[in-house]
């Protein structure tokens, strides 16, 4: 349970852990997937400038800006373990100060790289060594941040608590994208590609400030402080078991959602332009209308599994996704007007909404306090790895070998369908619980 808030002075504003963990797990989380959009949508002014697009293959750059992007992913799980232990063991709050500090710094350190027309063939080992960086920030980032809010939650608002997890996610993809459209706008392509796109990495270093301030304040949780006066240890080789078996449970029932996201929230742009010759307004214009969806449909989604469970919001959007895939891919592909296109890729974002809203708060009802960090963080960062980091690649890859435009759509339909199945062993009054210590 949540203490009961504390006044400041008569008429003052009553400050709550729940609000002020909800705030500090927040601004960082903003930062991560504020980068991660904005990379996403420079996907091909990354490959110009530090992958030779404008020397050779076009589409070869693009994958290889991809297989970047990925490396960031694959340290993820690393990150979640180093990051999870010292969560579990030391407290909540020294992790996300390390994670948050890591993650400002390698984000800025984007903005100054020197380019591969200054560098060279070192340019692009450069980029994948910042996001190798990254990637370890982000796995710890996730496992903190949910254990931090959910273990601060009031019974009964787990989902709208972790939700707001999901929630900073859409927002800082939605910041990146309207960034990167608004300096398209604004200052023209050719900037953009020239010195412009640095200006979105170098504003993390104000906004981490602010953020590593919050979280420098912060208060562990009360399952933590009753875990550690407990003395509670990992457990036998049996529980360890259990864990691991979660884990591999948990990827199951979010791959959908890491599959769906990224292949509609941020790898979309560069497929527009890279498959369907959309122009790079056009395609940023599009990343920002599924943000927006998915920002409207996560906080809602959450507030509702607090209600009903996690599992039939969960299961609804991945069964939307099986179904309406092909269509929507297929009318943003076809000669409707441009306000159809607008409205469909609005609904893709808002579909995933429906599974990351409740997502972070069926992980952490999956894990005990005394490994929830790790547990939740390595099940994400798994996820993550395989069927976010790798979208772009996989994607693009066949896009190129099969000529069949329709492989986004197949993408998702498959891991939503094996989400949607792993979904049905969740049980029904898990949001009801308490958290497990």
């Amino acid at each position: 349970m949540v203490s009961a808030p504390t006044a400041e002075g008569p008429g003052a504003p009553q400050r709550t852990p729940e609000r002020r963990a909800l705030v500090a797990g927040s601004v960082g989380n903003f930062i991560e997937w504020y980068e991660f959009g904005v990379y996403g949508c420079f996907a091909t002014v990354f490959a110009a400038n530090f992958f030779g697009a404008d020397t050779g293959d076009g589409t070869e750059s693009l994958i290889k800006t991809y297989a970047s992007f990925a490396s960031a992913f694959f340290f993820r799980p690393l990150g979640a373990a180093l990051f999870g232990r010292i969560g579990d063991r030391f407290g909540r709050r020294p992790a996300l100060v390390l994670a948050l500090a890591l993650m400002t710094g390698s984000t800025t350190a984007i903005g100054l790289l020197p380019t591969y027309a200054t560098l060279g063939a070192a340019a692009p080992w450069a980029l994948t060594l910042v996001r190798v960086l990254q990637g370890l920030s982000a796995g710890g980032e996730f496992g903190g941040a949910v254990s931090l809010m959910t273990e601060s939650a009031p019974q009964g608002r787990r989902g709208l608590c972790g939700a707001w997890q999901s929630f900073t996610v859409a927002l800082g993809l939605l910041a990146g994208a309207g960034l990167a459209a608004g300096a398209a706008a604004v200052l023209g392509e050719r900037a953009l590609y020239d010195w412009a796109w640095r200006v979105p990495f170098l504003l993390a270093l104000p906004l981490g400030l602010v953020a590593l301030w919050l979280r420098l304040k912060l208060e562990e949780t009360p399952s933590f402080r009753r875990t550690r006066r407990t003395g509670a240890s990992p457990g036998s080789p049996a529980a360890r078991r259990e864990v691991f078996r979660s884990i591999v449970t948990g990827i199951g029932r979010i791959m959908g959602w890491s599959a769906a996201g990224y292949t509609f929230l941020v790898v979309l742009p560069a497929y527009l332009q890279n498959t369907l010759g959309a122009t790079f307004q056009e395609a940023l214009t599009a990343a920002v209308l599924a943000n927006l969806g998915f920002a409207l449909t996560i906080l809602p989604a959450g507030a509702l599994s607090d209600r009903v469970g996690r599992r039939p919001v969960m299961m609804a959007g991945a069964g939307l996704v099986v179904l309406l895939a092909f269509p929507l891919l297929w009318t943003v592909r076809s000669g409707s007007t441009p306000v159809a296109k607008g409205l469909v890729v609005l609904l893709a974002g808002a579909v995933v909404g429906l599974m990351a809203g409740p997502g972070p708060a069926m992980l952490a009802e999956m894990f005990p306090t005394r490994v929830r960090c790790t547990g939740l963080g390595l099940a994400y960062s798994l996820a993550n790895a395989v069927f976010s980091g790798c979208a772009g690649l996989i994607i693009t890859e066949l896009v190129q070998h099969t000529a069949n435009a329709d492989i986004p759509a197949y993408y998702t339909v498959v891991t939503c369908a094996i989400s949607a199945a792993a979904l049905l062993t969740l049980r029904g009054d898990d949001h009801r619980r308490a958290l497990p210590d």
